[in-house]
């Protein structure tokens, strides 16, 4: 009876000194974050929210992996490449169908200086995803004064395809007239600059 108390103690000894080593190499060093949105992110968050009105939900932080999916006629290797592409790439916010989540537009925050991973140029990676499956994008500069009806009438400018679907804006309007008139509109030379080799 002895020798089971002194090696259960042993055990127990053993058990205390592997659990303190083991504190040392934790298998998950995370801690939270204090804040999950940047200053700007956080702004624009509002703006968006109030400048949609309730129309539409935004979702913050999307995939493009998650926003796209694959057509059926892909080629296999290219659409395993693009599927790898689309996995490292996200877009700032989401705006969302309210009643059935299916997305309707991507806006992404452009920094001036490249903060905080952010891209200051185009990606056409991600332009060219999201117009293949004809999904508007807006891309705004991160800067302070914006309005809500700034951040609306952007959003709107993209979205006059879906209100002309809803039947809220006719075939023939434009949202904004052009500052462009017809006849003062630039044009390029009809012939080629360069000669072409017949």
């Amino acid at each position: 009876m002895e020798i089971a108390i002194i090696l259960l103690a042993v055990l127990i000894c053993i058990a205390v000194i592997a659990i303190k080593f083991n504190n040392d190499q934790i298998e998950f060093p995370f801690s939270v974050k204090r804040q999950l949105f940047t200053a700007a992110e956080r702004q624009f968050l509002g703006l968006i929210e109030n400048a949609v009105a309730g129309e539409f939900r935004v979702i913050s932080r999307v995939r493009l992996s998650d926003l796209l999916s694959l057509r059926k006629d892909a080629n296999q290797k290219i659409a395993k490449s693009a599927l790898l592409r689309a996995g490292s790439k996200q877009v700032d916010f989401v705006l969302c169908n309210k009643n059935d989540m299916t997305p309707v537009m991507a806006i992404d925050l452009v920094y001036g200086s490249g903060q905080n991973g952010h891209n200051t140029q185009r990606d056409f990676f991600v332009n060219g995803a999201l117009e293949t499956a004809s999904i508007p994008h807006v891309r705004i500069k991160a800067k302070g004064g914006y309005t809500v009806v700034d951040i609306r009438e952007c959003i709107e400018a993209k979205l006059v395809s879906l209100r002309r679907r809803q039947g809220k804006l006719p075939f023939g309007a434009q949202e904004k007239p052009s500052l462009i008139k017809a006849h003062n509109r630039p044009t390029r030379p009809l012939s080629p600059t360069r000669n072409v080799a017949a």
